[in-house]
């Protein structure tokens, strides 16, 4: 069975939360801290407004010890069927020594709760981190909580997400090409994706689709030549036209570095899924297993991808990929070019 993603993931917790399945324990983890922050809300907003003031707390693992943390995940609710108790930045938690004030406790204090939790308190905590798997305190969670990893979004399920999160979140109808291109121009950072998703459900007062045109009016793409011309251009190898898209977009740029730094990472996601097809591919996977491992439920997409990634080899991706790394480095400042050199230069590298 294939690993679930972050999205789907997110969506079966959500699910169990609001259900009788759910746990007294929970530990979310991983990089990707957009579902992090949202999961700390949805579990908030399980306890009403009116009960919040004695049956919850928001703690900071460099704000308390071990031992207050037990304290308050042991306690009754106050006039309410429930407490939560969320605790941030476990790894934070540190084991406190004896002192003058009493014993303040340590980590490997909270073993003994997880294996019998109090039944009234939801104890959810959260990390970038997770604990050791050779630690005690780790084992346990493990074993006794709802313990789950958020790994960042791949790239080539963005438009996807983009296109429910905005039916779910908005009740609004995304076109898989405008997704496409929202995915491609903002990349995986799924709190500034979703930004953007917000601004363009809110500006865009119409029950029609949401279409390219839409897109491009409310992140400010509005000029005759972006970074998605520059793309049609490099996948049809067409040099002269990709020089000449490239100029335009220096020309009409107000800041030629920002330029170049969004239009690397730009390229970089684009790369990013033309390597993973074609690698999969080379290996004897058929376009439609390729399309099942990869998780891109949205034909049109896919096809898209599919497409692009006709026009390369993967002998191509290792050379492709450097030359990237190195416009990136340029345009940092380790390079005596100036911008439209580095810029052009890249261009040159990619289709040659």
């Amino acid at each position: 069975m294939a690993k679930k993603t972050s999205i789907e993931l997110y969506s079966e917790i959500l699910d169990e939360l609001h259900s009788e399945e759910r746990k007294p324990v929970y530990f979310f983890y991983g990089d990707e801290e957009f579902f992090l922050d949202k999961l700390q809300e949805a579990v908030e907003e399980l306890i009403p407004e009116d009960q919040k003031d004695f049956n919850f707390d928001l703690l900071y693992g460099r704000d308390v010890s071990p031992e207050k943390v037990l304290s308050i995940i042991r306690s009754y609710p106050m006039m309410a069927d429930q407490r939560i108790v969320i605790l941030r930045n476990f790894s934070e938690l540190k084991s406190y020594a004896a002192t003058d004030e009493g014993y303040e406790g340590e980590v490997n204090d909270l073993i003994p709760y997880l294996e019998q939790p109090n039944p009234t308190t939801l104890f959810v905590c959260i990390d970038t981190q997770k604990p050791s798997g050779r630690s005690k305190i780790g084992k346990a969670f493990k074993k006794h909580a709802g313990f789950h990893e958020f790994e960042e979004v791949p790239d080539y399920r963005l438009p996807d997400w983009i296109i429910a999160w905005a039916r779910d979140q908005h009740g609004k109808k995304i076109a898989p090409p405008a997704a496409q291109m929202l995915s491609q121009y903002v990349g995986n950072n799924l709190k500034l994706l979703s930004t953007e998703i917000d601004k363009v459900c809110t500006f865009m007062d119409t029950s029609e689709t949401i279409k390219e045109s839409h897109i491009k009016k409310v992140i400010g793409l509005y000029r005759e030549y972006s970074v998605f011309e520059l793309k049609d251009a490099v996948i049809e190898r067409n040099l002269e036209e990709a020089l000449f898209i490239a100029e335009q977009m220096l020309q009409h740029s107000k800041a030629n570095t920002g330029e170049i730094i969004r239009s690397v990472g730009f390229f970089y996601n684009v790369f990013s899924n033309i390597w993973q097809i074609r690698r999969l591919a080379g290996q004897g996977s058929s376009k439609q297993q390729v399309q099942n491992t990869l998780g891109i439920s949205n034909n049109w997409y896919f096809n898209k991808l599919w497409e692009d990634a006709s026009a390369f080899k993967l002998a191509e991706m290792p050379r492709i990929f450097e030359a990237l790394l190195d416009a990136d480095r340029a345009s940092k400042g380790f390079t005596k070019m100036d911008p439209p050199t580095i810029f052009l230069l890249l261009i040159k590298r990619i289709i040659s």
